[in-house]
């Protein structure tokens, strides 16, 4: 199974179409976490943490998604993380970004999408939790809202997958100076792992069950 993932991930570094938009860096970032997990996390595209890196998930974001998988019982060695776009997207031609982030183009996504279908293929987790509306929209090769998405049925290659906000959406600024707005981004993050819980059946405890409310 991880030869089969390092062959892809060989791939990716030498995706001609994805160097040939020259619209992303030249770094390749990888998954991380279990290749046998029953949940795969995809988020849309690396930030400049995880470029560095080379690891996805290793950014503020991604330590906010230990917390939540924390909550969940598990881990990040229990499920499976990587990024639609492999590549960080270039503001311009990149020269004077620095550490700003962009989320990907539809034309990024298109060509990144075999690598994470080849990806979902070997790992063949039981649900796909897409983090955020950008990555929901590449994922699922169609538009729409993240309250859309979350509130609709969706499957691919017949394995369901559940839309939740990304990590990095419970940093956002203004829920610094609403505490009432923070709680309300929490609870509607847990509710979408509580039916990722339940989908697997999972258990979980009523402390579980009522948190956030």
């Amino acid at each position: 199974m991880r030869a089969q993932l390092n062959a892809i991930f060989k791939a990716v570094k030498n995706c001609p179409d994805c160097r040939g938009l020259g619209t992303l860096f030249e770094t390749a970032v990888f998954a991380a976490g279990n290749p046998q997990a029953e949940i795969m996390f995809v988020g849309d595209a690396p930030s400049v943490e995880e470029e560095a890196a080379r690891r996805a998930f290793v950014s503020p974001a991604g330590q906010k998604l230990d917390q939540i998988l924390k909550a969940m019982g598990l881990s990040r060695e229990l499920v499976y993380l990587t990024n639609l776009v492999k590549f960080r997207p270039k503001k311009g031609d990149g020269r004077f970004q620095a550490a700003s982030d962009r989320p990907p183009q539809e034309d990024e996504m298109s060509v990144s999408l075999p690598y994470l279908r080849a990806e979902i293929e070997v790992v063949r987790p039981r649900v796909i939790v897409a983090l955020g509306r950008t990555a929901a929209e590449g994922l699922l090769e169609k538009g729409g809202s993240l309250a859309g998405f979350r509130n609709a049925e969706h499957h691919f290659e017949g394995i369901p997958v559940i839309v939740s906000p990304h990590p990095s959406y419970l940093m956002r600024p203004e829920f610094e100076s609403d505490p009432q707005q923070a709680m309300g981004a929490k609870r509607l993050v847990w509710e979408d792992m509580l039916r990722v819980m339940d989908r697997l059946d999972m258990p979980v405890t009523e402390k579980q069950r009522r948190y956030f409310l």
